[in-house]
């Protein structure tokens, strides 16, 4: 599945098979040939929301090229206000694009097919405009960086690179952050929020109906943010702990969100002593059987015994030195008898305990040699290993996709276990997490039983990532029946259904790759410096560097001009004398910016199209 792309009722897949949408003639032609339109190829979740947001937060006209208008997302698209025209092309060829009239265009993207497809659009739309803004999805991050050098003009942005972070962050239990100028921001909750927080983003929070949250509302000055949180927290109301539902009914929402920097990463890796038992445990499991197990434990219980009796009678004025030496040469047969006359030892315990460790040794030694040979020439070690004992307080990835892949590679990046479960023994992602050593359990039997093999009962979070909602959420029912206290993280298309989970089933978060990765590429799409984007709950927060160029809607305004409607939080500004300072929290907000000077801003995504029009 390619990146963002996403199985759900979020686009409805009923309908005719429109050709056009509205304002297009019936051959499916952009209106007139001037152009100014945006083109937009691909009919997957992510085209999706990347057409709503250029429709309804930036309001600017779309071309939609799409495989199949009747398949995937196509018939949503269509229905879409302000999208000219909706034409099908099973790929975008020469032709396709100039039925799109990428030569009046003003942006391109490319959401759907391969890299290698992507790339060679990419370079025919550039042959035929030269100055179209480019914007293509692509898994190869390294290729895309290479292309955004050959083609100045073009952005290359993986939907998967973009979501994965918030998704390993979520099963982790830490904060997904955005670096600016040497910090590290994270979206903060209730109880969690501290004195020193940047600003607040979100109040009137009601878990029982998130549709109600309202993300970074209008503010009158900055000192408004910190008196809504001293009210908050010093006024009385109840601080709900974050996974708890609100008390009282839903038609009463609370709740804080506020932005603020992370000190230090909290520790996730287990204690040496912990893993080093537990990977002992399981390589003995692995190379061993029970009754195999069985034999050396008891002829090494044996050896020990017996060398704490020749510990304690025998007469060699060496020490313990010495009796661990003549220990280890009588489990490896070289015993030295006592000779009347000569005794070495002492007295006939010492002498019964030197037989039984020779007798001991004669079966520890041979068994210990073959394990080692086995493991060194028989080839084992190339075979794929399942969840051993030393698999606990790990992280289960159900689908190894595009996402999935990317998640669990930022986990294991971390030191924790990782488990991954696929069904497609042709997924690409297998040998990527095989490359890691990460075991992955293939097949179609009942998932339930691969989350047990997976143990999941000793897991710290399950996180479910494949294309289709029901099998994420069948995957966290499952998961949550067997460990009810588990930590779960699915992947949803679909609001209506997310927000259902989120009322129903504590200690679940839910994420969107298309409704995470869309404002970045509109942003990028528009010409614009999007850092990293944010989710509070189902929502998104963009965080974005802005310069400020002549005759821009940026030019001459202040940082109240810019806050005072909502939607829209300054949070350093680098002015243009001193373009290494970041100043936080910008105090004089009524110095108007000048060209050169650069914004760092958290938005929502119709407060960074209004800023930037």
């Amino acid at each position: 599945m390619p990146d963002g792309a996403e199985a759900g009722g979020g686009a409805d897949a009923g309908g005719g098979g429109t050709e056009t949408g509205g304002g297009a003639d019936a051959g499916g032609e952009p209106d007139g040939p001037g152009g100014g339109h945006y083109i937009v190829c691909g009919g997957n979740s992510l085209a999706y929301r990347l057409i709503l947001e250029l429709t309804e937060q930036y309001e600017v006209p779309v071309v939609a090229v799409v495989p199949d208008r009747s398949r995937e997302h196509g018939p949503a698209i269509a229905r879409i206000p302000g999208v000219r025209a909706v034409l099908e092309h099973s790929t975008v060829t020469g032709e396709a694009l100039g039925a799109a009239g990428v030569e009046h265009a003003r942006g391109i993207a490319l959401m759907d097919g391969t890299d290698q497809e992507n790339i060679h659009a990419a370079l025919a739309a550039e042959n035929r405009n030269p100055g179209v803004r480019i914007v293509l999805r692509i898994f190869n991050q390294r290729l895309g960086e290479h292309l955004e050098k050959l083609l100045p003009n073009c952005a290359a942005l993986s939907g998967s690179a973009t979501a994965a972070p918030a998704f390993a962050n979520g099963a982790l239990s830490r904060p997904h952050t955005v670096e600016v100028g040497g910090r590290q921001l994270y979206v903060a909750h209730d109880g969690d929020i501290r004195p020193d927080q940047i600003c607040l983003v979100a109040d009137r929070i009601d878990r029982q109906d998130l549709s109600r949250l309202r993300l970074l509302p209008g503010t009158g000055g900055r000192a408004a943010d910190f008196i809504r949180i001293a009210e908050f927290l010093g006024g009385g109301e109840e601080i709900v702990p974050r996974g708890r539902p609100l008390p009282g009914p839903a038609s009463e929402p609370g709740g804080l969100a506020a932005l603020q920097t992370l000190d230090v990463e909290p520790p996730l890796r287990q204690p040496w002593r912990k893993r080093l038992k537990w990977w002992l445990l399981d390589g003995l499991k692995h190379f061993t059987n029970t009754r195999l197990r069985m034999i050396l434990i008891t002829a090494f219980a044996a050896i020990l015994l017996g060398g704490l009796v020749l510990a304690r009678h025998s007469t060699h004025p060496g020490g313990f030195g010495w009796t661990v030496y003549f220990t280890l040469l009588d489990a490896a047969g070289a015993v030295q008898p006592d000779v009347p006359g000569q005794q070495v030892l002492g007295d006939s315990w010492a002498r019964a305990a030197q037989v039984l460790i020779t007798f001991c040794g004669i079966t520890f030694v041979p068994v210990a040699t073959a394990i080692v040979v086995e493991a060194l020439a028989s080839g084992r070690r190339g075979v794929p290993r399942p969840p051993g004992a030393r698999t606990r307080d790990h992280v289960i990835v159900v689908g190894l996709g595009n996402v999935g892949t990317r998640v669990a590679t930022l986990v294991h990046g971390t030191g924790l276990p990782v488990v991954c479960l696929e069904r497609d023994p042709q997924a690409r992602g297998i040998a990527a997490a095989r490359a890691l050593g990460i075991p992955v359990l293939i097949g179609e039997g009942p998932l339930e039983a691969q989350l047990k093999q997976a143990r999941v009962k000793h897991a710290r979070a399950v996180v479910a990532v494949t294309s289709d909602d029901a099998a994420n959420l069948e995957a966290a029912l499952e998961a949550r029946a067997v460990r009810p206290e588990v930590r779960i993280v699915v992947r949803l298309f679909d609001d209506d259904f997310a927000h259902h989970v989120y009322a129903t089933l504590g200690n679940v978060a839910s994420r969107s790759v298309s409704y995470l990765a869309a404002p970045a590429f509109a942003a990028a799409l528009m010409g614009r410096e999007v850092l990293g984007t944010l989710s509070v709950f189902r929502h998104v927060l963009l965080i974005a560097e802005l310069t400020v160029e002549e005759g821009t809607g940026l030019d001459g305004r202040n940082t109240g001009d810019l806050e005072g409607p909502g939607g829209v939080r300054v949070l350093a500004v680098r002015l243009h004398r001193r373009p290494q300072d970041y100043q936080w929290n910008f105090a004089d907000r009524s110095r108007r910016l000048v060209p050169g000077d650069r914004i760092v801003i958290a938005a929502t995504r119709s407060g960074l199209a209004r800023v930037i029009q």
